[in-house]
């Protein structure tokens, strides 16, 4: 087991120490930047160094710091001793090594992980679906149409138009009643009977020409003489007054020939009719053809183009039936509507003339009525209306 080693003497520890002084103040200045930085460094190897080369005690070196400048310690005298201490090795000062930056670390970079690649997958078919089988068309069932109600039309109230006032145009007559009130007060009441009729029959408010023929045969003497005839002459003027603005009934007397004419107005209408009747003379025949022509010459005398109409008065059969037919076929060229009128028994074969021309379809402007055996006796209304009965026909064709 080898000795320890010998701690050094205070002595000559401090010789070393003021050798390393020295040394270290004869250091160039030159190089004391780089000492200074290296200063701990060369400390810890001078420590070691010494440690090896003299021992020394465990008191540390005080450290000196490198710039400061010492005055060199003057060697003391070290008394003898009886033990020699070594003589002082001369360390001589290593040379500053080479600063050795450290190598960079190399980092193990980490092995790179294998990932497994995954194991194929068996590719999983998807079986398509099947198609869906379309569906059937249903078959809508198309609705039935609703039954359209249509509504019953209400029916409008039927408004029945007043009757017109004899001021309106349409349907004022040709003389007012207070005219026939002041000039012909007998015949109002006949008057009102006519403008009722034309009301009925359609024709209020026209105007014609009328006529008068009187039958002066033997056998009218009775009609004469009952004033039949004459009561006949003054239902016409007041017939007249409603169409005729003159108001004014020319008469045509004829028997064997034109036994004579005149004529009866609101001013002159009573017993105007006898009066011209017993001036004639005596009766003769029944002439239709004579008495046709005698109107047509006075219609075509006046220059009247109007329509007119012939109260033809008769008590038998033409004495000439072929000249009648005659004369009533070429009067229709005119617009005369001739109204025969019989006075007699009904039954009596001589009005078969007269019926069948009347009722001839070819013969539209001649009419047949038969007044009876009393024909004064008939009233106005009754009168009236079998006068008009078939004009309103022949008055739409003559219009038209």
């Amino acid at each position: 087991m080898p000795a320890p080693a010998k701690e050094p003497s205070p002595a000559a520890a401090a010789k070393v120490t003021a050798e390393k002084s020295t040394t270290k103040t004869e250091t160039p200045k030159a190089e004391r930047p780089e000492r200074s930085e290296r200063s701990e460094a060369e400390k810890a190897d001078d420590l070691v160094a010494a440690a090896f080369d003299n021992p020394r005690t465990s008191t540390p070196e005080p450290s000196v710091p490198a710039q400061t400048k010492r005055e060199e310690p003057k060697t003391a005298t070290v008394p003898a001793q009886a033990v020699s201490a070594p003589e002082p090795v001369k360390t001589p000062e290593p040379e500053p090594e080479p600063v050795v930056e450290p190598e960079p670390v190399a980092v193990a970079e980490p092995e790179p992980v294998v990932v497994p690649e995954p194991e194929p997958v068996a590719e999983v078919v998807v079986p398509e679906p099947a198609p869906e089988p379309e569906p059937e068309p249903v078959a809508v069932a198309e609705p039935e149409p609703e039954p359209v109600v249509v509504p019953e039309p209400k029916s409008e109230p039927v408004v029945v138009p007043e009757p017109k006032s004899e001021t309106t145009p349409a349907a004022k007559p040709a003389h007012s009643l207070a005219q026939v009130k002041s000039r012909a007060p007998g015949l109002v009441d006949a008057y009102k009977a006519a403008g009722a009729a034309l009301k009925d029959a359609g024709l209020a408010g026209e105007r014609a020409t009328v006529y008068l023929v009187l039958d002066r045969s033997g056998s009218m003497r009775p009609f004469f003489k009952d004033g039949s005839a004459q009561h006949l002459g003054e239902q016409t003027l007041a017939l007249s007054a409603q169409l005729d603005e003159t108001a004014t009934v020319q008469i045509v007397f004829f028997s064997t020939e034109i036994d004579g004419t005149g004529e009866v107005s609101l001013s002159s209408y009573e017993n105007r009719v006898d009066e011209l009747h017993a001036g004639l003379g005596r009766m003769g025949r029944t002439n239709y053809a004579a008495a046709v022509e005698e109107v047509v010459a006075l219609h075509e005398k006046a220059g009247n183009p109007g329509p007119a109409l012939v109260i033809f008065q008769t008590d038998g059969a033409p004495e000439a039936k072929v000249a009648a037919e005659k004369a009533f076929a070429a009067a229709a060229k005119l617009p005369l509507f001739w109204q025969i009128v019989a006075f007699g028994e009904p039954e009596a074969k001589g009005f078969d003339f007269a019926k069948k021309l009347g009722a001839d379809e070819k013969a539209l402007n001649v009419a047949f009525f038969h007044a009876g055996p009393t024909p004064k006796d008939l009233p106005a209304a009754e009168l009236f209306s079998n006068l008009l009965a078939a004009l309103p026909a022949w008055w739409a064709t003559h219009k038209a």
